[in-house]
């Protein structure tokens, strides 16, 4: 009963934090919930998070990179005509798609809270891209995902080096691979396009 009532305040009060700061974004309310869970000293009325507060936030940034992914595979996959772009997406969609719901596996077992959705930055992007057509977007699509996947192969490699959980080093030492393969594959379209 104790667990359920501080679940109920934390929810109260992100809902609270939320309305009065609109910029607050679905990863950082669940960034928010997760230090509010990070405790030692209480396990048993908060629910203590089974992960370090790096770790949590490790699994945060991933979700909201994968969600981001589907989401702009999706787009892509409506907006191109390029075979090579849509090969591409389909890929983003179905690897992403996958590696998220591993991701929100080990995050029910520890006890993190996954955003709901992209973050603002990953909306704003998305933002961005639907309102593009043709050339214009299939060039904004693919330096979008250049910088993404560099920016994802950094923080699956920083995990699986410096984390302290094993369950999550082990996740991106596994996303790894898959993430290069995708940024090998976007520049190779990046350079056909030149």
């Amino acid at each position: 009963m104790k667990k359920l009532n501080y679940l109920l305040v934390i929810a109260a009060a992100a809902f609270t934090f939320q309305s009065c700061n609109h910029v607050k974004d679905a990863k950082n309310i669940a960034d928010s919930l997760n230090t509010s869970k990070d405790t030692t000293t209480n396990a048993t009325v908060t629910g203590a998070i089974a992960v370090n507060s790096a770790d949590a936030k490790f699994a945060t940034t991933a979700a909201v990179g994968g969600m981001a992914e589907v989401a702009l595979g999706k787009l892509a996959l409506t907006k191109t005509s390029n075979a090579a772009i849509k090969d591409f997406a389909s890929m983003m969609v179905a690897d992403h798609s996958k590696a998220n719901a591993a991701l929100a596996a080990i995050a029910k077992i520890k006890n993190i809270t996954l955003p709901a959705g992209p973050d603002s930055a990953h909306l704003k992007k998305a933002d961005e891209l639907s309102k593009l057509n043709g050339a214009d977007f299939d060039k904004a699509y693919v330096d979008a995902m250049i910088d993404g996947h560099k920016k994802t192969l950094d923080l699956m490699n920083n995990e699986a080096k410096n984390g302290s959980d094993t369950t999550l080093k082990a996740f991106a030492a596994k996303v790894v691979p898959t993430v290069q393969k995708h940024l090998d594959a976007i520049n190779k379209i990046h350079a056909s396009m030149r």
